[in-house]
């Protein structure tokens, strides 16, 4: 046995010093699942506090109501057997519906734990409604004597003073696809092939309410179609953009703001010829920087279904550059140079026309010109939204360049246009 004692003591140390770390993970364990749950119903729960307490706080005094943020008809799904309601689910999908709090929590209990459920919308309706309970309003034969009950002074309330924020976050984004067959023997000719284009816009834009404002969009689109005719490459871009505008304004009237605006675009991949390997474009091949001092006249028009802005700059300054040199000559510069400059004056107007909830239009027209050659652009994006995801477009794209060769069939005019179905969501 002595010769044993060692180990045996050796043991013992061990699982003193393991029973606190298994302790303390068991303790981790505890914690993330309890932090979880606080997420999901943390704000939901804030809500109904906030309601409780507004609540009381008017009970100090009998000529103030305060309206509480969240109905009882809102709370009940919270106390009630959890149930599904189809309509949380149809509002996800919706367009122009946000979820509440409350319904967010639901879905999010719809999609993590549906053995939860023990209930559905229709066995509620079924069942019938909650029997509201009847009150005893007879008086009692003997009169209690009616005691004066005693003031209650009410706490001290906590004012918190939060930091106003003046900057503002959105976005939208699609990614939709085409396909076209065409036989081999179709009377007019053509091609078959498939293509897909996404697109993502993101804007930051801050706004003292008072006299500065400053707008930025970043704007990019890519898009790649497959040609049967092309046996040189399987892959080629069908859109390609990459463009930020940026606008600092200081207010001069409600409507109209004295504007410094920066407008720079290129794109991200080369484009090559039908059976070619010759470059026709490629990132930085061209850069377009624009840059102007104006004014900017805010669109707010048919009881805001027409919103947008419009920027006249009688001064603008162009700058053009190539990195391929050997592209100069077809974008308006010299032979043998990389860059030209300029100035003339510049107009853009950016506007949306939401028609309906699912049907809008988005136009954007820019036009620069130097008194010597003209360039005008004119995007028409045409959006119907089925639900909150799924949209179809039509997108037309006529340009005007007058610094380019001179077209036999189109003179200085240039066309673009697609249709397209697929994903798309805002935010």
């Amino acid at each position: 046995m002595k010769r044993y004692a060692p180990i045996t003591i050796l043991l013992a140390l061990l699982l003193l010093t393991a029973a606190p770390a298994r302790a303390q993970r068991h303790t981790r364990t505890t914690q993330r699942a309890t932090q979880h749950l606080q997420a999901t119903t943390g704000k939901a729960m804030q809500l109904y506090a906030d309601s409780l307490r507004l609540y009381a706080d008017s009970l100090y005094a009998d000529s103030v109501s305060v309206p509480p943020t969240l109905s009882a008809t809102d709370a009940a799904p919270m106390f009630l057997p959890m149930t599904f309601y189809k309509g949380v689910a149809q509002k996800a999908f919706a367009i122009g519906d946000s979820l509440t709090a409350i319904d967010d929590h639901l879905l999010h209990i719809y999609l993590t734990r549906p053995d939860l459920v023990a209930a559905t919308e229709k066995q509620l309706e079924k069942a019938g409604p909650v029997l509201a309970p009847k009150t005893v309003t007879d008086r009692p034969e003997v009169e209690t004597p009616q005691t004066q009950p005693k003031e209650v002074m009410p706490d001290p309330v906590d004012i918190i003073v939060l930091k106003p924020n003046f900057w503002s976050f959105s976005g939208d984004h699609y990614l939709q696809f085409l396909q076209n067959y065409v036989s081999s023997n179709w009377y007019r000719g053509g091609q078959s092939n498939y293509s897909m284009v996404g697109a993502l816009t993101l804007r930051a834009n801050y706004n003292n309410k008072q006299k500065v404002r400053w707008d930025n969009t970043l704007e990019m689109k890519l898009g790649f179609q497959t040609s049967r005719g092309d046996s040189l490459h399987s892959l080629k871009t069908s859109e390609d953009l990459l463009r930020y505008t940026g606008k600092l304004g200081l207010q001069a009237t409600k409507r109209w703001y004295y504007t410094f605006q920066v407008v720079a675009s290129t794109q991200f991949m080369r484009n090559f010829g039908t059976n070619s390997n010759y470059v026709y474009s490629d990132f930085l091949s061209p850069l377009n920087v624009n840059v102007s001092i104006g004014m900017d006249y805010n669109v707010d028009w048919l009881k805001g279904k027409l919103k947008g802005s419009v920027h006249l700059a009688p001064l603008a300054y162009n700058f053009k550059f190539v990195d391929r040199v050997n592209l100069a000559t077809r974008y308006g510069i010299e032979k043998d140079h990389h860059a030209l400059n300029d100035f003339g004056s510049q107009v853009t107007v950016d506007v949306t026309w939401r028609f309906s909830n699912n049907i809008s239009w988005r136009s954007r027209i820019y036009g620069y010109t130097t008194y010597e050659r003209a360039e005008m652009e004119f995007e028409n994006t045409f959006s119907f939204q089925f639900n909150r995801y799924i949209a179809a477009k039509f997108f037309v794209y006529p340009r005007f360049d007058d610094s380019r060769s001179r077209d036999d069939h189109h003179g200085y005019w240039m066309f673009k246009e697609y249709t397209s179905l697929g994903f798309s969501y805002s935010f």
